[in-house]
């Protein structure tokens, strides 16, 4: 649009509202009582109502929230100061234009600066989070009938009950009153929105696009992030219907879900949303649609089917709060101020995956250990003991087998140097040989291959596990086992390529770990391999790159994983010197075949 365009509709704008102010101060209007309401007939009785389209009640515009509002005697609803509704566990704000919430603080959650956890993300752009959209989600992200534009009459019904109303006339005659009404528990992340439109005796049904309304959550959850990488901060569409399933919602796009859910949820790394709507009819949709100044956008879009009833009233529960296990399991058991019960949203928080039970036991174990000593870093170095030490009898045999496959090695270079031509008589005759000696050469990579899992289960507890946001190792240099540590940090400034801004210790101690961690774990065949000393002095490298920035509770347990499997392989090698020591003196070195005894 235009410059002038724009300037030639403010001015218009502000010359119809001072004309309305002024009538309204000499001729004063008693609002009209409302209709009667009508009970919405069954949804089997009711047929949706032709294709209506709606214009606000009042063709005036609202005035700006800084201008300075008359008594009322209009009729207009007028801005009003925000409403705040606090409770043990929230603080809630809430605007009347719209009555929608602009902001959801935890209290029990910080954020960097030791300011309460924001929930509701936006960009440039004052939050408008369960607004309510005449139309379908397509109506609503195109911005088409918008009421959050409209001030809303307020009512406070209580220190944790709120009401905004405001009426709407649809074309061709007739008039509804929206009204919405927020109720919130002292104790619980839970709150109830009713969203009722009654059209009285005017207005014989609701269809705005083939939809009544779409509810909507928006732009984003919190708290705050610079980028979604899936790996340090993520989001999730979830969708329960007995079983939790994970949706695909495709960058910049918006996903219908069509199994009507029990529930729907959009799950971060530490924090969820989770939408409850009690009729399980109505369409559900994700969208990613971007907004200005915000790094990404995660919407959920609750659209309410068209309806020839006069009156709807419809009850929706959202959970906004953290993705903790202990907390959701509440509403299993009725053990909430709403008496749920199996609603499963304990799915929401669950591990998910085939490694999912042994992250549940590690989980366990780490807030074990946690109970007793009362420090999730020391808490995680008795598990990495714990784990070590059960692994122990697996790394011993490991590197037996290791020193074996060295005692044979010459009679297996002579068997490779025989057969290099004929490769299948090569395997056939290491196979016998391998069987003669009652030697599996794999038996050396099984224990390697068993902790791969749990070091992948490790990885995923360490970087999702709720309790370990904000846990304290060591008070000023690791105060947040969920994030990197950090010894000096010289942003604005970033290193080129990089974009790393803080000079960080565990890294460093990780690589110093790992080569030691190489150098005593190598073989003697092994020194005189280059590849070998590639392996050896390069991949700790690359992973000090790769691991930089990740949380400092996993950096915590590689490198004391390291450091106790030196101390394991310093104990093998003294145990294994000892038997050596033991053995005859004359007996061979070099492991020779048998000979296969002749049948009489």
């Amino acid at each position: 649009m235009e410059k002038r365009t724009v300037i030639a509709v403010v001015l218009s704008m502000a010359v119809i509202f001072g004309f309305y102010l002024i009538m309204g101060a000499i001729y004063p209007q008693t609002p009209a009582a409302p209709a009667p309401a009508a009970a919405e007939p069954s949804q089997a009785q009711t047929s949706p109502a032709p294709s209506q389209e709606l214009v606000r009640s009042e063709n005036v515009p609202a005035p700006p929230a800084a201008a300075v509002a008359p008594e009322s005697g209009s009729g207009e609803p007028l801005p009003e100061p925000p409403v705040i509704i606090d409770t043990n566990l929230m603080t809630v704000t809430l605007t009347n234009a719209g009555g929608d919430i602009t902001s959801l603080r935890l209290k029990e959650h910080k954020e960097k600066g030791n300011t309460p956890v924001e929930m509701i993300f936006s960009g440039s752009s004052q939050a408008h989070a369960f607004s309510v959209s005449f139309g379908n989600e397509e109506d609503l992200l195109a911005g088409r009938i918008r009421p959050e534009s409209s001030y809303f009459r307020v009512r406070k019904v209580s220190d944790l009950i709120v009401e905004f109303s405001r009426d709407f006339n649809v074309s061709g005659g007739g008039t509804f009153t929206l009204t919405k009404r927020y109720e919130f528990k002292k104790d619980d992340y839970l709150f109830q929105l009713d969203v009722i439109m009654d059209g009285g005796y005017t207005v014989n049904g609701f269809n705005f696009g083939g939809a009544s309304y779409t509810l909507a959550f928006g732009p984003q959850i919190g708290p705050k992030f610079e980028k979604l990488d899936q790996r340090y901060e993520y989001r999730h569409y979830l969708s329960y219907k007995g079983k939790l399933k994970t949706e695909k919602v495709n960058d910049r796009s918006t996903t219908v879900i069509t199994t009507q859910p029990s529930w729907a949820a959009i799950a971060g790394k530490y924090f969820t949303l989770i939408a409850l709507p009690y009729a399980n009819q109505y369409n559900i949709a994700f969208s990613s649609v971007p907004e200005a100044d915000l790094p990404a956008a995660s919407r959920l879009l609750i659209t309410r089917p068209a309806t020839g009833g006069s009156r709807i009233e419809d009850k929706y529960q959202f959970y906004l709060g953290p993705k903790n296990q202990e907390v959701l399991k509440r509403y299993n058991n009725a053990d909430n101020p709403w008496k749920l019960s199996n609603t499963g949203l304990i799915e929401a928080a669950n591990t998910r995956g085939f490694l999912a039970p042994l992250e549940t036991l590690l989980k366990w174990l780490l807030v074990f250990f946690n109970n007793i000593v009362n420090n999730y870093g020391i808490a995680i170095l008795l598990l990495t003991v714990l784990v070590k030490l059960v692994m122990f009898p697996l790394t011993r045999k490991s590197s037996e087998s290791t020193m074996r496959m060295q005692a044979l090695a010459p009679k297996i270079k002579e068997i490779q140097e025989k057969y290099r031509d004929n490769p299948t008589k090569m395997n056939q005759e290491m196979a016998g040989f391998y069987k003669k000696e009652g030697y599996n050469p794999m038996s050396g990579c099984l224990p390697m291959i068993i902790q791969i899992p749990i070091f992948f289960a490790m990885y995923n507890l360490f970087n999702n596990h709720f309790d370990l946001r904000g846990a304290m190792f060591i008070p000023g240099w690791i105060p947040d086992l969920s994030l990197p540590e950090s010894v000096f940090n010289f942003s604005p400034f970033k290193v080129p390529f990089l974009g790393w801004s803080d000079i960080r210790l565990l890294p460093f101690l990780y690589v110093g770990s790992q080569l030691l961690y190489g150098k005593v774990t190598q073989t003697p065949d092994q020194k005189g391999n280059s590849q070998m000393k590639m392996m050896l002095y390069a991949m700790p490298i690359v992973f000090f790159f790769i691991l930089y920035d990740v949380p400092s509770g996993l950096l915590l347990y590689w490198i004391m994983s390291n450091v106790l499997t030196m101390v394991q392989q310093l104990i093998i090698n003294k145990y294994i010197a000892k038997k050596r020591a033991l053995a005859p003196v004359d007996s061979p070195q070099p492991v020779i075949v048998p000979k296969k005894k002749r049948r009489k």
